[in-house]
């Protein structure tokens, strides 16, 4: 028999019980150990880094990554789920400064670099009992004891085999090139990196003339200048060229006593005074010289003729600016190509910290941002500055220190991702994104826009780049500790390959034996976590076949945010060393917002601490928002309302049904499992649940192979609130006599939804599971999450039942409506209602009888024609109309005006379309096409939807107010009860005293109808001095009630 379920439920102290349980009976490693290792599912985890603590949107990618395996577990399959720790990188090197009050690199090298690696594998490790936590209290099944740490010796091993597979292929090579650099951190970031950090600034954008110093237009034009236009006025303290599109139209401007050149499509920057003296291409202008704006005081005396010249550069257009670009080389990727190829010096007075060098003029020792304003005050006081905009826009920062980041000229490791573009894209085109937008947009636009990926960084922890050089300059790459042991004579397997350790291990170069030192740089941390699939394993070095099994994944799933960062970098180096994807199938999950909308921050006080909240509300209804309410995609607003709201609406409605279900079968002579008659022949409103909820189990199913977790919850939950708020309490008569065919038919569908929902809150389904269904009909699953996924015969299910049911739901909103406009209460019987509906003749009698009684109408008939109760006026819907007929709309709106719209209504509600016919033609409109204004007309209340009506008649005559004020009575005594604490079996004795005769009537008209409803053994007319139980002051009325 059940257990006894309480009404009420504490779900945070329910769902720690459930844990200690779970632990108990180690039902996650159970569900593993039960399924076929070859039939598998695999899933890999994004690693955190461990250094921060544990925030909302960590509960919220946590939650996707537990619904889909528990899901696929349950459907039969093995589901291995590896924890993971990301170890290394900037996150965790910036906190470890903070600590120890250190402002950049100098600090660390004073400290120790053995030391400060020290210090930040203590900080990994710091935070994990937090997010373990977390992760437990949330019931997040992952597996701890087999977690991945990418600081681990093995790990870094699999990471250089990697690297070296990518060497050999010729991919991973050193260069001298522009790119994104942090000067407060000291090292170059990645493109994706890049894209992390970008944050709205204002800068100021400058037009500064190049004055022209030789060449024949300066013979013909006196105080003729290239006009130049930047947004990065510190840049110009080394400007080497100025570039010009050779196939661009350039024209001689005049303004006043000045001569400018600039591009002809850009010329209304000089205003409307300008005068077009002559036309030139910009392959004309090369090798023109100019007086540089800061000198040539950054430059050799024998620097090459094209030194402070017009070069010609195919990379210029004329979409903004003047069509001149000022070039920079040490700043700027395409400078320094551009530059390179006139064999121009890479000149940079920016040191690595940002600051200007001591021999920079006007700026020497300033931070490189701040230089700006001293630039264009100097520029105007030499009145070569033409004009200058303040513009707000996105600049790149450090995406952890915030930092302002700079193109930065230096030598760095790169992995030359542009040569397997195709092959990125080939594996994107196979992969499945959710959503699917992703695909093409975001992502496909990254990969094609994709460059190069910088891959060292100048830092302390990381993984060391395994690269040895000699002096002539030959290259090693290393690919495990014990191939460095062979390579330098000494055992090192035992070694740490961390900085410093490693960086003393000298090698002989295997082509010209001479020394070689390894390079000093680290790589990128996000390698490190692309590279999970395979190092988590240690492989090649071991688990080879686990690994063939295990790759690649079914199913990954992160914030969108990670579209250029995990996920990129997975795809890159699946493509790179496996030529193959590491995924195929991504879930992309939109941010978690605030109540009002903002993103949750420590400095606006709005953040949501995870275990706060689940303590508060249960885990399982944060589960529940998170994957059922809204857009997963979409970002989202969290707070304590919006949760409270699903917890009501689902959760407890769920709860609320399987206490219902317990406290009424343990009442009963009736046993869970007992044989009833079989399906087809139980009654319809039976059929219609069992339906219901298989026609459930098809769709949730569906939507989760689809990874549509809104979709499954709009499912389930519709199919709980169905359940509980019409089966239940249409039946509650049948429960109240222990029918054994209604406990035994609610008792299929709550096990059923149980299994279904138990992927999405796996708390409150065990503990209904181990408390209804383990104790009758399932003594042998310990656990509802060892279950299998339910199967479903459509053939059974009865869709005819679904549709009639789900119309007559439909017309009980309409009636409720109704009676709420005339503002009649429901309790108040009403002589008829009339219908329309398509279908509607379709209905079994013995679904409209429960229409009526749930409308308490005493009589129901058919409407064919919505004119004779009401006033209706119809007009075109210009949009939907307009969408489809472009010119010919105002024609058809002016005939639908002046067409009879009752008529017009009828055929547009029985057809679900209507013709409209104009000068000959045909045009076909549905009921979007038109808008329908309805006005009941005196004694009627009529409410109509999506070509639904619902007509009450609203004349109340004395007969039904009485049965009214009976039904008054009833609703009285039965929350009376309730508030009494009597149990639902219990019988009772009513006294009653009323100075209304109409109430005394109406009690002796309906005393036998009264006395059933609220199980009473006696009821008498009688005043009693004692306070009564409950009282009616509209109806005069004071009742008692006592325990019979």
């Amino acid at each position: 028999m059940y257990r006894e379920v309480p009404n009420r439920i504490n779900l945070p102290e329910m769902e720690r019980e459930v844990i200690g349980m779970w632990e108990k009976e180690d039902i996650f490693n159970k569900s593993l150990s039960q399924r076929d290792e070859e039939k598998r599912w695999v899933f890999y985890e994004g690693p955190p880094t461990a250094n921060g603590t544990p925030g909302a949107h960590h509960v919220e990618a946590r939650v996707f990554k537990d619904v889909f395996p528990r899901f696929k577990a349950m459907q039969g399959y093995y589901v291995p789920r590896y924890a993971g720790w990301d170890c290394h990188g900037l996150p965790v090197e910036l906190a470890v400064e903070k600590e120890l009050g250190f402002t950049g690199k100098d600090d660390i090298e004073k400290y120790g670099v053995a030391e400060f690696n020290a210090k930040c594998r203590e900080s990994v490790l710091r935070n994990v009992n937090e997010f373990t936590a977390m992760t437990s209290r949330m019931g997040y099944w992952v597996d701890f004891d087999k977690a991945y740490w990418t600081m681990n010796s093995s790990y870094i091993e699999s990471v250089w085999w990697s690297l070296k597979e990518i060497h050999t292929k010729g991919l991973l090579v050193s260069d001298y090139r522009v790119s994104p650099y942090c000067p407060r951190c000291g090292t170059g970031l990645s493109d994706h990196e890049l894209s992390l950090g970008y944050e709205t600034i204002t800068d100021q954008s400058i037009y500064i003339k190049f004055p022209v110093i030789d060449g024949d237009l300066a013979k013909k034009y006196k105080n003729l200048s290239l006009l130049v236009w930047t947004t990065t006025p510190w840049t110009t303290i080394s400007n080497t060229a100025a570039a010009v599109g050779p196939k661009i139209e350039y024209v001689i401007a005049q303004v006043e006593d000045e001569h400018f050149v600039i591009a002809k499509a850009l010329v209304a920057v000089l205003g409307e005074e300008a005068v077009i003296k002559e036309s030139v291409l910009g392959k004309d202008l090369e090798g023109i010289h100019y007086q540089p704006p800061f000198g040539k005081s950054l430059f050799e005396p024998d620097s090459p003729p094209a030194l402070h010249s017009v070069v010609l550069a195919d990379y210029v257009t004329t979409e903004d600016g003047t069509g001149i670009v000022h070039q920079s080389p040490a700043f700027g990727a395409e400078d320094l190509l551009v530059c390179r190829k006139y064999g121009l010096p890479v000149v940079n007075p920016v040191q690595a910290d940002g600051h200007f060098a001591a021999h920079a003029p006007l700026v020497a020792g300033q931070f490189f941002k701040k230089a700006d304003k001293d630039i264009v005050k100097d520029l105007k006081k030499r009145e070569i500055l033409f004009k200058e905009q303040a513009y707000e826009h996105q600049y790149p920062h450090c995406w952890r220190c915030h930092t302002p980041l700079m193109y930065y000229a230096q030598p760095s490791w790169y992995i030359k991702t542009t040569q397997i573009k195709d092959a990125l894209l080939r594996e994107n085109e196979k992969t499945n994104w959710f959503p699917n937008t992703i695909k093409h947009g975001r992502y496909g636009d990254w990969l094609n826009n994709n460059i190069d990926w910088a891959l060292s960084r100048n830092r302390y922890w990381g993984t060391p780049l395994p690269i040895w050089i000699c002096e002539d300059k030959h290259q090693t790459v290393v690919g495990s500790l014990k191939e460095l042991s062979q390579l330098s004579g000494t055992d090192v397997s035992k070694t740490d390959p961390h900085r410093p350790f490693v960086d003393d291990i000298k090698i002989n170069c295997p082509q010209c034996k001479k020394i070689s030192t390894r390079v000093p740089e680290v790589i990128d941390c996000w390698y490190d976590s692309g590279a999970m699939p395979f190092a988590q394993l240690n492989y090649p070095i071991e688990n080879k076949e686990l690994f063939k099994k295990n790759y690649p994944a079914d199913f990954i799933c992160e914030a969108i945010d990670q579209t250029r960062g995990w996920f990129y970098t997975l795809m890159a180096i699946g493509t790179l060393v496996f030529d193959q994807s590491s995924y195929k199938n991504v879930v992309t999950l939109g941010h978690i917002l605030d109540e009002k909308g903002r993103k949750m921050s420590k400095h606006l006080g709005n953040v949501l601490e995870p275990i706060a909240l689940m303590d508060e509300h249960g885990a399982d209804s944060l589960r529940w928002f998170m994957l059922a309410s809204g857009s997963p995609w979409a970002a989202r607003r969290v707070g304590h309302a919006s949760i409270q709201e699903v917890t009501r609406k689902v959760l407890l409605t769920y709860w609320n049904t399987a206490s219902f279900l317990s406290l009424y079968t343990r009442l009963s002579s009736y046993q869970p499992g007992d044989k009833v008659i079989t399906r087809n022949k139980r009654p319809e409103i039976d059929q219609w649940l069992l339906s219901l909820v298989d026609d459930a189990v098809l769709q949730v199913t569906a939507a989760l192979e689809n990874f549509d977790t809104q979709k499954a919850g709009k499912v389930l939950a519709a199919v709980v609130d169905d359940m509980s708020n019409w089966y239940v309490r249409r039946n509650r008569r049948r429960f109240w006599d222990a029918d054994p065919v209604a406990l035994a038919t609610l008792h299929e569908a709550l096990r059923t939804i149980t299994l279904i929902m138990a992927p999405f809150v796996p708390f409150i389904t065990e503990r209904v599971w181990q408390d209804m269904f383990r104790t009758t009909t399932d003594k042998d699953l310990i656990s509802v999450h060892l279950a299998n996924w339910p199967t479903v015969n459509a053939s059974d299910i009865r869709s005819d039942l679904i549709e009639n049911m789900g119309l007559i739901r439909r017309l009980v909103e309409l009636g409720r409506g109704a009676r709420a406009e005339a503002k009649v209460k429901n309790r108040q019987p009403l002589s008829r209602a009339l219908v329309s509906a398509k279908n509607w003749h379709k209905v079994p009698p013995d679904l409209r009888d429960q229409l009526a009684e749930e409308l308490n109408i005493l009589d129901l008939q058919s409407l064919d024609q919505t004119g004779d109760l009401v006033n209706v006026a119809v007009k075109a819907n210009f949009r939907t109309l307009g969408a489809r007929y472009a010119k010919e709309t105002p024609a058809i709106a002016k005939e639908i005006s002046s067409t009879d719209a009752s008529l017009l209504v009828k055929q547009l509600r029985e057809n679900n379309k209507a013709t409209i016919k104009i000068a000959k033609q045909d045009f076909e409109i549905t009921p979007e096409d038109v808008i329908i204004t309805e006005t009941p007309r005196e004694g009627w209340a009529v409410m109509t939807q999506d070509g639904e009506t619902l007509a009450l008649d609203l004349e109340i005559t004395l007969e039904l107010r009485s049965l009214g004020i009976s039904r008054e009575i009833i609703r009285m005594i039965q929350e009376a009860r309730k508030s009494s604490g009597l149990d639902v079996s219990d019988r009772i004795n009513v006294k009653f005293h009323s100075t209304d005769n109409q109430v005394r009537e109406s009690v002796t008209q309906n005393m036998q109808v009264i006395m059933n409803e609220i199980l009473a053994r006696a009821f008498v007319e009688e005043k009693l001095a004692t306070k009564p139980t409950t009282q009616d002051e509209d109806l005069s009325l004071s009742i008692w009630i006592e325990k019979a």
